[in-house]
């Protein structure tokens, strides 16, 4: 028998002059990625001539743990008052008149730029709560992926990792209510689901940078006997996403028809695991809050989104002191910023206690540090990926403009606090994806007429033109 050998994969080497690892900052830190993988990592070296010199302070990339996509196209156009007791259901009004005019063309060029504005802002993962499904007035296309090949096509063209999280939406209301004419493009049977759920899996095999999960919109638009069926027919360690607890209304509504509150009654009912990703979570009693930080499952916040939305304040400060884990999502994206998302998070938290200082732990007391640390591996979890500075993790890293006088002036311990609340501009220089540049000197290669297109869609799609 003559033996083959196989040819090794060429390694990659990237020096940065300070890195943020796992363990902490680290001066003259070399990279060694080998297939879009860090093989190790070593500091206190000295730079090989073959590195790739990185111009600033190094970070690893964050996930993005909850996205509509589609709804980007309308961000800061509702910011009229049409009622004076306006709210999320006023909104969602105009999110259903505009999501019927919405090709799926259009989908992929909104998704794209929305991509490629997530990768200049340090996301290089994203949750894509994907529940477009179908054609204006409800039929489905003849291929069940088509809206989810537009989200793929986007997402490998702007290079950044997709979580396709294909969404199980079914009724209007708690207790099976009928759907409306609004949500008729969303809205799937448990079976139509289930070959939508199995064609999602083909159309990702071999696609290593994109995960697949399992979601249901909310308890208001699945039954139990829904999740239930869906849950044992796909795979068990499978990242599983829902709406829960975003709305007064939306509890209210749970109690009059279960006698429980949403998260009560979804732990009783099914139960919670580290699988699950609650996103919003914004209503919650204290059970209920130490349920969720028992079962290690992750709450998924939108800070801008819900602050835009009028939902309400997290409890974070008790969610830490109950050891909770948590992720953050620009989900219906008024802003694609980690630094906005992470400020409001903790104002928000000192808006309702009227202190400073509110999110951190006694061996963390570092707000910047603490803020990115949880997003960091709560969006891990959340997303199924493995992102940071350490060998095992995919390849993906930002850069710090280290011409910015906070970046530049900063020692490493205090560069995340300057960059998290006295930075205004965006500070990430460039950003790499399983080792690949996508970002480089703030700029995307296909930005220009990314930003044309996406233009055009919204001419059309908002002011008819």
């Amino acid at each position: 028998m003559i033996e083959t050998k196989t040819k090794p994969t060429k390694s990659d080497l990237y020096f940065a002059k300070r890195a943020r690892l796992a363990t902490g900052w680290a001066n003259n830190v070399v990279l060694d990625v080998q297939a879009g993988v860090i093989r190790s990592v070593q500091s206190d070296q000295k730079c090989p001539a073959d590195a790739t010199l990185l111009s600033g302070p190094v970070l690893p990339t964050l996930a993005n743990v909850h996205s509509h996509a589609f709804q980007r196209v309308m961000a800061g156009a509702a910011e009229v008052c049409l009622n004076p007791n306006d709210s999320f259901w006023s909104w969602r009004d105009l999110m259903y008149k505009v999501v019927q005019k919405l090709t799926p063309e259009d989908a992929r060029i909104i998704a794209k730029q929305l991509y490629i504005d997530m990768l200049k802002a340090g996301y290089s993962q994203v949750g894509e709560f994907h529940y477009l499904h179908h054609q204006a007035g409800g039929t489905p296309y003849n291929d069940p992926t088509e809206m989810a090949q537009q989200l793929l096509s986007a997402a490998n063209d702007s290079g950044i990792g997709l979580t396709l999280l294909p969404v199980l939406y079914s009724h209007s209301g708690f207790g099976g209510q009928a759907p409306t004419s609004g949500q008729a493009r969303f809205i799937h049977s448990t079976d139509s689901y289930l070959t939508l759920y199995q064609a999602c899996e083909s159309l990702l095999v071999g696609q290593m940078q994109h995960q697949l999960g399992v979601c249901f919109h909310s308890l208001r638009a699945v039954t139990q006997a829904q999740i239930e069926t869906v849950l044992q027919a796909t795979p068990e360690q499978a990242r599983v996403h829902i709406h829960i607890a975003e709305q007064q209304k939306e509890v209210q509504d749970c109690v009059q028809w279960s006698g429980q509150r949403p998260v009560a009654w979804l732990q009783e009912h099914i139960g919670l695991t580290d699988q699950w990703c609650l996103v919003h979570a914004t209503h919650l009693d204290d059970k209920e809050l130490q349920a969720i930080a028992r079962s290690n499952a992750v709450a998924g916040l939108c800070p801008t989104t819900e602050a835009n939305l009028g939902d309400g304040i997290f409890p974070g400060v008790a969610f830490e002191q109950a050891g909770g884990r948590w992720g953050i999502g620009s989900d219906s994206h008024v802003s694609l910023s980690v630094v906005e998302e992470l400020r409001t998070l903790e104002y928000s938290q000192r808006l309702r206690d009227q202190q400073r200082n509110r999110l951190y732990r006694v061996n963390q007391p570092r707000v910047g540090d603490y803020l990115f640390d949880q997003a960091l591996h709560g969006g891990n979890q959340a997303c199924d990926v493995t992102l940071g500075l350490q060998a095992g993790c995919r390849a993906d890293f930002m850069v710090l403009d280290d011409t910015h006088p906070f970046i530049a002036a900063s020692e490493s311990h205090d560069l995340l606090n300057r960059w998290l609340f006295a930075c205004q501009d965006n500070v990430i220089k460039d950003v790499f994806v399983f080792g690949k540049q996508v970002v480089k000197d703030f700029q995307h290669e296909q930005e220009a007429k990314s930003r044309r297109d996406f233009a055009n869609v919204i001419k059309r799609v908002i002011y008819d033109a």
